[in-house]
């Protein structure tokens, strides 16, 4: 099994894969070469409608002091939570990890975990790693393991061009060329800090359930504040997906992270909302950086 942790400033997804990758494209031999995929949703998934082979996944706070330890007891404790153990691989247990994450302190207590307590195979994305996807920002380096994570998964998915919109601590949007290249894309503040940021400036505004409002029109304050965040922001996510249309050329459009789900059904631009896209990327990035053992078997 693969487990597989996405750290992000406000919280950390992880899942728990019931192996490494399986895809029927080329996979690279070296450097970033080009992967382009086209379309495979539905190999992709299995009957649920779930990313086939993706057992569990959990959703928690990311918590900068926690240490080397805590990780490891954390992993344990919701691994058992399934009846599961972090054994060796012949065992059946959890043959490798894979981690992408925006939190430097975070990702240098996961090494030390994975050092510490599980002798298992880890790949962090970072400069230096295969992803079978050439990073044509003007500083590669400057990309976030997130947003790579993102295309290559999404590129998997649906084939390319692609927009990913990841609406997290901040909303993201990356573009994806038909030759598989991420290009690059925008940056914004995510809802739930543009909220914070208003109720922390506005002493007569207080915080309020983040969901679809009655109407586009408020009939109160909460009403109003619901209708200006949701809708707002549903508009500045079509608006942005629109442009860089027009740039990128026709494009499957697909949402993740956390608050997707609240606004997929508004937009009319989000054709796919994918929850566990990033996971599924960074599947992917294990495959393309662990071989296979001499028998051929995926690890």
């Amino acid at each position: 099994m693969l487990l597989a942790l996405d750290v992000g400033n406000t919280q950390t997804v992880i899942g728990l894969f019931a192996s490494a990758a399986v895809s029927g494209q080329n996979r690279p031999e070296s450097g970033d070469e080009p992967v382009v995929a086209s379309a495979r949703s539905d190999s992709a998934r299995g009957d649920s409608g779930e990313l086939a082979g993706l057992l569990y996944h959990w959703r928690l706070a990311t918590v900068v002091e926690r240490t080397a330890d805590e990780y490891a007891l954390l992993i344990t404790e919701l691994l058992r939570l399934v009846g599961l153990e972090f054994t060796t691989p012949a065992a059946g247990g959890v043959g490798g990890m894979v981690v992408s994450s925006s939190v430097p302190e975070v990702t240098s207590a996961i090494r030390e975990m994975a050092h510490l307590w599980f002798d298992v195979p880890l790949v962090v994305v970072e400069p230096g790693i295969r992803t079978g996807m050439p990073i044509l920002y003007d500083n590669p380096k400057d990309v976030g393991a997130d947003r790579v994570a993102n295309a290559v998964g999404a590129i998997d998915l649906y084939g390319g061009p692609a927009i990913v919109v990841d609406m997290g601590t901040a909303t993201t949007f990356d573009a994806v060329s038909a030759a598989g290249e991420y290009l690059g894309g925008a940056i914004t503040p995510g809802i739930a800090i543009s909220m914070e940021a208003l109720f922390e400036h506005a002493a007569a505004l207080r915080r309020v359930e983040l969901v679809e409002p009655r109407n586009v029109i408020g009939k109160s304050t909460v009403e109003s504040i619901q209708s200006g965040a949701v809708y707002g922001y549903t508009g500045l996510v079509d608006a942005m997906c629109r442009r860089i249309a027009h740039e990128l050329g026709p494009s499957a459009v697909i949402a993740t992270g956390g608050l997707a789900g609240l606004i997929t059904p508004l937009s009319e631009m989000i054709q796919h909302h994918e929850p566990w896209l990033t996971l599924h990327g960074l599947r992917l990035v294990f495959e393309r950086n662990i071989a296979r053992d001499e028998s051929g078997r995926e690890m």
